[in-house]
């Protein structure tokens, strides 16, 4: 039997940028092409915010649509966590900016650094936090400024990623509605699979760093793929387990969309078909947090989940951690 849950989605909402950067815009700026892009990465474009835009400024767009489609006022809100690499700055958390941005007075709010599973991460926090302390109303939103981190001439990686950040409003759960069971996993021992080095204590932000490009983002390609088929199929496999769910019974899978061939390899290893599978890396690219919840509101707002419905996230990113989730809606 699932397990009863205690917190369900209430609404969802996103915010991406309007500026459309396309892989036919990249083949001027780096020796790739549109062929090149496609074959490994299945990404057409990604959105690209413009100079001087803060991720406080998506996130709250996309809280605030997710407020309004949960019915559900910023005074009511007392938990907000943002997962997030890309922070308006070091400090203070970016999800207090957010808090004020928006009117959330009631709220706590703080950022979480999980990378890519920072979205699930919170999701698994928020819900704990408010079984524990008794919080009525979350907040949880995945957000990322990835442009303020690319190489824009290391052709591996600047073609990857993208900006945006989506957010859900978490309540009480309604009977067998809500979220069934999250995983979370991390791996330390392979961190400089996917890093970014520079601008922390380790190596602070001075002229030479920044001519060595270590603000930037590096990545093993070839070694975080493999990682993220297995490790993201893994997840899926003990969330589905310990739920005591089949892969037949999700109506949809929302998996992060860094790679459709990575989405593709964890498909075929459940059996479900790519038409129960919701793809967007193609027009927004790698988002990291905020992957899924942009799917999700998407997926929402097109019909494709309807009450009732069982849906599966499951996503990977730099640490290395991945996370996992069933969801009755």
């Amino acid at each position: 039997m699932p397990k009863q849950p205690h917190v369900m989605i209430l609404g969802t909402g996103h915010a991406v940028p309007d500026r459309i950067l396309t892989n036919a815009d990249l083949e001027k700026m780096v020796d790739t092409s549109d062929q090149w892009i496609m074959e490994r990465t299945g990404i057409r474009e990604r959105r690209i915010v413009a100079p001087g835009t803060p991720l406080s400024a998506l996130a709250a767009q996309a809280a605030t649509r997710a407020l309004d489609a949960a019915g559900v006022t910023a005074e009511e809100i007392d938990l907000i966590i943002l997962g997030t690499v890309t922070g308006d700055m070091k400090f203070p958390a970016t999800a207090c900016i957010v808090q004020e941005l928006i009117g959330a007075k009631q709220a706590v709010a703080f950022d979480l650094s999980a990378a890519c599973s920072g979205f699930l991460y919170g999701l698994q926090i928020a819900g704990g936090l408010m079984l524990a302390s008794g919080y009525r109303k979350a907040l949880v939103i995945g957000g990322e400024i990835l442009s303020s981190m690319v190489n824009w001439q290391d052709r591996d990686t600047c073609v990857l990623f993208g900006d945006g950040a989506g957010a859900v409003v978490l309540g009480a759960a309604e009977g067998e509605r809500g979220i069934i069971h999250t995983c979370l996993g991390s791996d330390g021992g392979y961190v400089k699979l996917l890093y970014n080095p520079g601008c922390g204590s380790l190596n602070p932000p001075t002229p030479e760093n920044t001519a060595k490009q270590l603000h930037t983002i590096h990545m093993a390609g070839r070694e975080v793929f493999r990682h993220a088929v297995t490790a993201m199929s893994n997840a899926m496999q003990q969330v589905l387990q310990e739920a005591g769910i089949s892969p037949t019974q999700l109506q949809l899978l929302i998996p992060h969309q860094a790679n459709l061939r990575i989405i593709e390899g964890v498909a075929k290893r459940f059996d479900i078909p790519l038409e129960r599978v919701y793809i967007n890396v193609d027009r927004f690219g790698n988002t990291s947090s905020a992957s899924i919840p942009i799917a999700l509101d998407e997926a929402f707002r097109a019909g494709l989940i309807r009450p009732g419905d069982l849906v599966g996230m499951v996503t990977f990113g730099a640490g290395l951690t991945w996370a996992s989730a069933v969801i009755r809606f």
